[in-house]
């Protein structure tokens, strides 16, 4: 679990810590998600991550980095981890991200970690914000937040949210038309916060429902259909017991129902989720922290997949030891990990994880940072148990991840500073788990641990930020390179690029604001890929948005925006069969009171 802060509106400069655990090996950075359609455009242009988006509202999003897959990235929702033990991809599409304000991704825990904005109040007890959007593809998108300061030391949010599409795009360049593309869906969120004597709360109850196609690939296309309902409730409590120990503890609870309809024969996947984590921090000296964490949690699938019933369940234990040693200029830590895994009807499985961080101050604002870490995952329950296609013999994928690199900072004059970032990373990834055709019969696929693979890139990032006479803005550039390639013995593919891995990623973006107008640029260029069956063409975006709020009057102020993306119609996919949208425009209307 990474440092997940609490933060203000549309801000994640003066962040109030809610969930850390603790001592760990850390590296990341923070993306705004501010004036973003979807989680795709605000991604993208991130290094190292790589986007997978079947196309429209309706497709399924997942995310990964450096190329190790989106089973392997850990997903986690103000502090909390978002699970599916059926397939390991957490389907980012279900959430509305006009609720969050930033996201922090850190490479070393192999996350991506959303954060609730926290309500500002200017005076008044209460403040609202409604919005609605419309726009190509006969798309409708309206939210509704209010927000609430119940006393000094307690605050709550209530949000509501829906989306209306048909999702008809044409794609390629003869004119076709995505059918089966469409989505309704609904969802609600209510958070509240509080501060306690030494430490402060967070909880949140999660709901979603949606009623959306599948539209299979553009080779074998489908007029399937899914429904969604998911639901979590879950808490964070931050507790500063004594001046030398803290505790951290979080609780969650989930339901989650799928149902796919085909006319193959209607599958129901049902999933419960239960967690509880508590860590304890100990500041020994003045140079020394440490900390003990203790997870526990439990996952159970009820399915009847084509008519097979399915009932499994798993238990998962982990238990972490970390230290830090910060004398000046200087920091390390060093964490052990042990974890358990128990599946109902099976044999347990033990896994023991290290990893280090080194971090050594260069000269001011200069940065050396390091770090290397041993990373397990476990085989999904669809690898494991799917009637027919499943394997319980598979191992759990290995990992090794290292990185290190250099940061400066700096202050070029009282309104302007700089930020630059390069990366150098290593990753292997062993026990890989493909699926190959059986030897007994060729026309069907079981997942093995044959895979090997290789991720050696860099990422160099550098930005301005100013800020004075009225004027905020940034200007940021960044590209990486990431050589992931397949290493199994006796490959198809032995010696080429991961699938859908870009090679050479490059992103410029720029975002300024000036009384009450605001515009937001992004430009990402994607090559060397590779799909499922042989080279993908390269790719870019060009995404706009520009918008005005006009103050009614004191606490009231009425906003309009236009997003325009991928404006120059690059007709693309990230999943191969599962065309992009061309060009698209939105129009939107926001009031705050």
């Amino acid at each position: 679990m990474n440092v997940v802060p609490a933060v203000q509106a549309d801000t994640l400069n003066a962040v109030t810590v809610i969930a850390d655990r603790g001592v760990v090996v850390s590296k990341g950075e923070t993306v705004k998600l501010k004036s973003t359609i979807s989680i795709t455009d605000a991604l993208e242009a991130v290094p190292g991550i790589t986007m997978g988006d079947y196309g429209g509202f309706a497709g399924l999003k997942t995310v990964s980095l450096r190329g190790l897959g989106s089973a392997h990235t850990a997903i986690y929702i103000d502090g909390v981890r978002l699970g599916n033990i059926s397939s390991g991809q957490a389907d980012l599409g279900n959430f509305d991200f006009g609720g969050f304000a930033g996201a922090i991704i850190d490479y070393a825990q192999n996350s991506l970690s959303f954060v609730t904005a926290k309500p500002v109040f200017d005076g008044s007890p209460f403040a609202g914000n409604l919005s609605l959007r419309g726009g190509s593809f006969e798309t409708w998108q309206g939210q509704g937040r209010f927000d609430f300061r119940l006393s000094d030391k307690v605050c709550a949010s209530a949000s509501v949210n829906g989306l209306s599409s048909k999702g008809n795009f044409p794609y390629g360049d003869e004119g076709k038309m995505r059918a089966n593309n469409d989505i309704r869906k609904a969802g609600s969120t209510v958070d509240v916060w509080g501060k306690l004597r030494g430490g402060q709360w967070h909880t949140k109850a999660f709901f979603n429902s949606s009623d959306r196609g599948t539209p299979g690939s553009t080779d074998w296309p489908s007029t399937d259909r899914q429904k969604d309902k998911n639901a979590f409730l879950q808490g964070v409590l931050q507790e500063q017991v004594t001046e030398r120990y803290s505790i951290l503890a979080s609780a969650k609870g989930s339901y989650d129902d799928l149902k796919y309809l085909s006319e193959w024969g209607d599958s129901d996947y049902v999933q419960k989720e239960a967690q509880l984590n508590l860590t304890q921090n100990f500041a020994a000296t003045g140079w020394l922290d440490a900390s003990l964490t203790l997870d526990w949690q439990w996952d159970g699938l009820q399915a009847s997949i084509y008519g097979s019933p399915c009932d499994m369940s798993r238990s998962t234990a982990l238990a972490t030891a970390s230290a830090s040693f910060h004398p000046k200029g200087f920091d390390a830590v060093i964490a052990l990990e042990l974890a358990n895994y128990s599946d109902k009807g099976a044999e347990s499985r033990t896994v023991l994880s290290p990893s280090v961080q080194l971090r050594k101050g260069v000269i001011k604002g200069l940065d050396i940072v390091a770090f290397a870490r041993r990373a397990y995952r476990m085989p999904t329950f669809n690898e494991l148990y799917y009637p027919g296609f499943g394997n319980s013999s598979l191992k759990a994928e290995d990992a090794l991840l290292s990185d290190i690199g250099a940061e400066w900072r700096g202050v070029l004059c009282p309104h302007l500073s700089f930020s630059t970032k390069l990366d150098f990373f290593w990753n292997s990834l062993k026990n890989k788990i493909v699926s190959v055709p059986t030897e007994a019969d060729p026309s069907i696929w079981l997942p093995y641990n044959v895979g090997l693979a290789r991720m050696l890139g860099g990422e160099l990032q550098a930005g301005l930020q100013y800020s004075g006479n009225g004027v905020r803005s940034s200007l940021n550039a960044r590209y990486s390179i990431n050589d992931a390639v397949d290493r199994t013995p006796d490959s198809y593919s032995f010696g080429e690029q991961l699938p859908f891995v870009a090679r050479n990623n490059f992103s410029l973006s720029a975002d300024a604001s000036w009384k009450g107008w605001e515009g937001v640029l992004s430009y990402a260029l994607h090559t060397g890929r590779n799909g499922s069956s042989g080279p993908m063409p390269g790719y870019n975006t060009l995404n706009i948005s520009v918008g005005k709020d006009f103050r009614i009057k004191d606490r009231m102020s009425l906003s309009l925006k236009l997003h325009a993306r991928n404006l120059a119609d690059c007709r693309y996919e990230l999943a191969a069969g599962y065309p992009m949208p061309g060009r698209s425009l939105c129009g939107e209307i926001g009031f705050r009171f």
